[in-house]
């Protein structure tokens, strides 16, 4: 088996879930979109719409952990969310610690002049983009 070299990766919320693509070669990680609906059948259906678009080799997905490095109460939904995931876009995903990429895309658009509002739409796709940066600097915690 091939090793995969092209990745998009998946933030999921709440409310939003940011999805960013890379790839392993280059290094580069770029926001891609980001997915609004509180619905979980139809945040998959759109997930795995860009799969389908996209074509990449492999996903990889951020892990909600304390700061401690704890399971957060949202890890094991994210395990679960990820199995599912496997499962219907049938490639590897890749779990990988999240904590701070927030931050990291809030420190990115600090001084962009965006409104709060501009801010808010891009934050999570911007997120995204960080986890898969960290997945290529530091590997995954674990495979789903």
């Amino acid at each position: 088996m091939k090793q995969p070299t092209s990745f998009l990766c998946v933030d999921p919320g709440g409310k939003r879930t940011g999805l960013a693509l890379g790839d392993k070669t280059t290094g580069i990680a770029t926001p891609l979109d980001v997915i609004h609906t509180t619905s979980p059948d139809e945040r998959l259906r759109l997930i795995l719409a860009a799969v389908k678009r996209e074509g990449p080799d492999a996903l990889v997905m951020g892990l909600p952990l304390h700061m401690d490095g704890r399971d957060s109460p949202a890890a094991e939904a994210s395990r679960k969310f990820a199995k599912e995931l496997k499962a219907k876009a049938q490639l590897p995903v890749f779990l990988v610690d999240e904590r701070t990429t927030s931050d990291e895309a809030d420190e990115a658009m600090a001084m962009s002049g965006l409104t709060h509002a501009q801010k808010k739409a891009r934050r999570d796709a911007l997120a995204a983009a960080a986890i898969l940066r960290r997945f290529f600097d530091e590997g995954a915690l674990e495979e789903a």
